[in-house]
């Protein structure tokens, strides 16, 4: 069963004070071993009959092991709160945030945007960190489903805000590239929790500002 990243207790700040919590992610991915990466390329690109003596190839295994492993290197990173000393109670939403990983299934790219927003409760959140949080969970094999779960419940469990809005939208190489190869198609994911599900309103406003034609079903 997946856990969810959360404030680790001892990076807590004082009361009053900015929120500075360290992200502690129990899933994050285990250091790459490169040396065995790069062999373990080697083998695989031979295997499929890539000829590696040429000498603009005499690298590759090297370069693809550094690529994966630049793929899948989650950077830890300060989850800043604060205050919401003037009670801001409408919604905070950051549009179109780039994100790229590897679909688990075929360790092929998929790539799109992500709109990620929020209703604030007590405390408000740096708003860089929105991005930060996409790319942390986007660094590992992923499903879309699942990225757009963990971003949402990431969001949820540490600002205890009263709503929390995810869609993505991404373009599956693996699904483009390869099998059906549906040029142009995207695919669409949305969580909503707290008040962005439960309230029509709410929930439209978010899927308007976020600027989804019509809400996933």
């Amino acid at each position: 069963m997946t856990r969810h990243p959360i404030l680790d207790t001892a990076e807590r700040p004082a009361a009053g004070l900015n929120g500075g919590q360290r992200m502690v992610d129990p899933d994050a991915e285990r250091p790459a071993d490169l040396p065995a990466a790069e062999r373990a390329a080697a083998e695989f690109l031979t295997a499929l009959g890539i000829d590696l003596d040429r000498e603009e190839r005499l690298a590759t295994p090297a370069r693809m092991a550094r690529a994966y492993a630049e793929l899948f290197a989650a950077q830890p990173f300060q989850l800043t709160t604060f205050p919401n000393d003037e009670g801001y109670d409408e919604l905070v939403l950051a549009r179109a945030i780039p994100f790229r990983t590897l679909c688990e299934h075929h360790m092929l790219l998929f790539s799109g945007v992500a709109h990620v927003g929020y209703l604030p409760g007590e405390r408000i959140l740096g708003l860089s960190k929105l991005a930060r949080l996409v790319e942390h969970f986007a660094a590992r094999p992923q499903t879309q489903e699942r990225l757009t779960m963990q971003v949402a419940k990431c969001l949820d469990a540490n600002l205890r805000p009263r709503g929390v809005g995810v869609v993505l939208e991404a373009e599956h190489t693996c699904m483009t590239q390869r099998g059906i190869r549906s040029l142009g198609a995207t695919t669409v994911t949305s969580a909503l929790l707290g008040t962005l599900r439960t309230d029509p309103r709410s929930r439209a406003e978010f899927f308007a500002l976020a600027r989804v034609p019509t809400a996933p079903a």
